[in-house]
C-alpha cells in the first residue's frame, strides 16, 4: 500500500516554492505533504510533495518545463507521543529496510501520518513489516484526507 510522491529539482531562491505552490493551488491540487531541502552537492533545491492528484500534478509541472518524478513512498500512522515514532522505525529496522528519509503528512489528536522514503527495491519489504507490526498504512484514500 503506498502513495505516489512527486520530486522536482529547482533553483534555490527565492519565490521557487512560491510559484509550485501558486501553480498547484490554481490548478486545484491539494498539496497533503511537503519536504524541501537545499543541501544537494549541485546547491540547488529539491521539493517532495505528495499531492491529491499526482498525475495532474505532474503535468501542470511538466507544462511549466519543470521535470517532475513520481515514486512510491509509505504513508504510516505512528502514535503521538514521546518514543511514538519507534512504532514505525523498529519494524524496519528489524526488516533491514533502510529509511532514506521520513516528513509529517497530517496529524491528529492522537496520531501523525508520516510519508516514508525507501529505496525501490525495499518498498515491499518495508510495507510487509510494518503490516506485520499493525501499523495503519495508506493508499490513495490519503488523497481525499
Amino acid at each position: 500500500m503506498t502513495v505516489k510522491q512527486i520530486c522536482i529539482s529547482m533553483a534555490n531562491q527565492p519565490g521557487q516554492l512560491a510559484k509550485v505552490s501558486e501553480l498547484m493551488g490554481e490548478a486545484g491540487v491539494n498539496i497533503i505533504a511537503l519536504f524541501v531541502t537545499t543541501s544537494t552537492p549541485a546547491g540547488e533545491g529539491l521539493l517532495y510533495f505528495v499531492p491529491d492528484n499526482p498525475d495532474k500534478a505532474a503535468n501542470i509541472l511538466a507544462s511549466q518545463g519543470l521535470e517532475a518524478k513520481i515514486n512510491e513512498v509509505i504513508a504510516a500512522e505512528t502514535p503521538h507521543h514521546a518514543g511514538g515514532l519507534l512504532a514505525v522505525l523498529n519494524p524496519l529496522k528489524r526488516a533491514g529496510v533502510n529509511l532514506e528519509y521520513l516528513y509529517p503528512a497530517i496529524q491528529t489528536g492522537e496520531a501523525t501520518i508520516l510519508i516514508l522514503g525507501v529505496g525501490p527495491q525495499q518498498i515491499g519489504q518495508a510495507v510487509e513489516a510494518l503490516k506485520k507490526d499493525w501499523i495503519r498504512l495508506f493508499g490513495e484514500e490519503l488523497y481525499n484526507m
